[in-house]
């Protein structure tokens, strides 16, 4: 079973942290120049790899499901899609962690942000991930 979610949002005015330039079926595109009220812990930055950084194999992915402590749980890239089209943006990943299978099943609605981590940096995910 696939379960597909979505991130909404809202522009309330104040205060401004940057500008959309491009918004799109493949993402969303600007530029960042006020982190101040996103209260970021810069204490662990991640670089962001490209996508011909991106390897076939083990990789993190990080989440709060308890108590808002961020954890890092096992995943294998299993396919790499280099070029974006509305089925798939990036890759499709098998969760391979059994605390998070015995917890969740899988990805569960509103991990999709979830950023996942190979060879220290962040790669993408999105509805193309599964469980089990």
């Amino acid at each position: 079973m696939e379960i597909l979610g979505k991130i909404q949002g809202a522009i309330d005015g104040e205060p401004t942290i940057g500008n959309i330039s491009k918004n799109t079926p493949y993402g969303i595109y600007g530029n960042l120049t006020n982190i101040t009220p996103l209260f970021i812990d810069k204490t662990n930055l991640f670089p962001i790899a490209l996508r011909n950084e991106i390897q076939l194999g083990e990789a993190k992915i990080m989440s709060s499901l308890e108590n808002g402590q961020v954890k890092e749980y096992d995943v294998m890239i299993e396919k790499i899609f280099l070029n974006n089209n509305i089925d798939n943006k990036s890759m499709v990943i098998r969760i391979t962690d059994k605390e998070l299978l015995e917890k969740t099943g899988g990805i569960v609605q509103g991990m999709s942000g979830s950023p996942i981590l190979q060879n220290g940096k962040i790669v993408r995910c999105t509805h193309s991930c599964y469980g089990k």
